[in-house]
């Protein structure tokens, strides 16, 4: 099936966001969930599973669709080798409908999850040295096919956006179990208009700047990036200013550049990428002029950029595409260089995410149902295949610790 570049929705809505023509069946996590079990993967899932902890093993966890066929039956649970970037398979945490999306407290004691159904949720996952994760709860995010959330910064609060329904929601993190609390706000974005050949909003990121000052919703639909003020004390959000992109440009994704006053925007439908500028004090984001992503002609659906923590370079995944884009990034975080393009190794690289030392690359494969690892060279940025991909279930997300 062709992926569709609208916002339109498909069946019960959630097919434009998975770019897969199955229907959603429904599944809902309520609040207060029955603890999930762990179990071992099945062999499909797993791929090769030695006797033995890799030496030098550090956790890995997947994020999928449970509600989808071929898909996964939670969140997936393993471990990655720090010398190779092999990833091994250990369990899955059942309880967790269609988690599309991670995010790990700044504790590292718990995990959070997105639910993507249309009665839309976020999870929280107790994580412990010895035992077992458990499924704290999940509470209502109070719209449709929540896509994406980060947890702000001191840790008190969690962040979510809502695709379908366009709106972005806070909810509070209990700071002794990491457990959530019930919603504190929702905020839909009702303006600007939706952008060409859009039906409505469609919040596809929130995160926090990195002083901690503001929180910006990326929402596709609106060709927007909103920011907004979190009071910490209530939970509430308040909209300070919007940065509007050219109609038709579908923003998707925001990475910050570790000087703080530029971040660089992922433009999914224009298939683009935009330099921002960024003042501190107001939250005030200045987009500049898009940028090739080394793809050619048409759109390659780019999904999610990565800066280096020193900030010399930047990383694109692009699924129509299915290549990684390798830019330096110059002039003290101002200008972003092509430098090439890399096969991903695998069909549709919905995410990609670094191990915490960046000696890894981690690319989530949809369609070809694999997570891709590389090899970054530290002084070049070059991009190295680490060896045959993982198979996974329709993998969406994965989160290296």
């Amino acid at each position: 099936m062709t992926p569709a570049r609208t916002g339109t929705r498909s069946g019960t809505g959630i097919g434009r966001r998975r770019f897969i023509g199955t229907a959603v069946a429904g599944l809902t996590a309520a609040a207060g969930a029955a603890l999930p079990t762990v179990r071992d993967p099945a062999p499909a899932q797993a791929g090769h599973r030695p006797a033995h902890r890799p030496r030098g093993a550090r956790p890995l966890f997947l994020g999928t669709y449970t509600s989808t066929a071929g898909g996964g039956t939670g969140i997936g649970l393993g471990t990655y080798d720090t010398g190779t970037g092999q990833i091994t398979a250990t369990g899955v945490v059942t309880g967790v409908a269609d988690p599309s999306y991670l995010a790990l407290a700044p504790t590292g004691r718990t995990l959070y999850a997105v639910d993507e159904q249309e009665q839309g949720g976020v999870t929280a996952v107790a994580l412990t040295p010895d035992g077992a994760p458990r499924v704290l709860g999940t509470r209502s995010t109070g719209g449709a096919g929540p896509c994406h959330l980060s947890v702000h910064p001191g840790g008190r609060w969690l962040l979510s956006a809502n695709y379908l329904s366009g709106s972005v929601a806070v909810h509070p993190i209990d700071r002794s179990s990491g457990a959530l609390g019930e919603r504190t706000d929702l905020v839909t974005h009702s303006s600007p208009p939706p952008g060409p050949g859009q039906d409505g909003p469609h919040a596809h990121q929130i995160i926090t700047s990195p002083d901690g000052r503001h929180v910006l919703a990326v929402d596709l639909g609106n060709d927007t990036v909103y920011t907004y003020r979190l009071d910490t004390s209530a939970g509430k959000l308040a909209q300070v200013s919007y940065a509007a992109l050219r109609p038709g440009a579908g923003p998707r994704h925001l990475a910050f550049h570790p000087s703080g006053v530029f971040a660089y925007l992922a433009n999914e439908v224009d298939n683009t990428v935009v330099v921002c500028g960024y003042d501190r004090k107001s939250g005030r984001l200045t987009p500049g002029e898009p940028q090739s992503t080394g793809t050619g002609p048409g759109t390659s659906y780019p999904a999610q950029i990565l800066v280096t923590r020193g900030g010399g370079f930047a990383y694109l995944a692009n699924r129509g595409h299915n290549s990684l884009t390798r830019y330096a990034v110059e002039a003290g975080g101002a200008r972003l260089r092509l430098l090439d393009t890399v096969p991903v190794g695998g069909n549709f690289p919905r995410q990609i995410a670094f191990s915490p030392d960046e000696r890894w690359l981690f690319a989530a494969n949809q369609k070809s149902g694999s997570v891709t690892v590389f090899s970054v060279d530290a002084r070049t940025g070059a991009l190295k295949s680490a060896g045959e991909p993982f198979a996974a279930p329709v993998p969406v997300c994965v989160l290296p610790l």
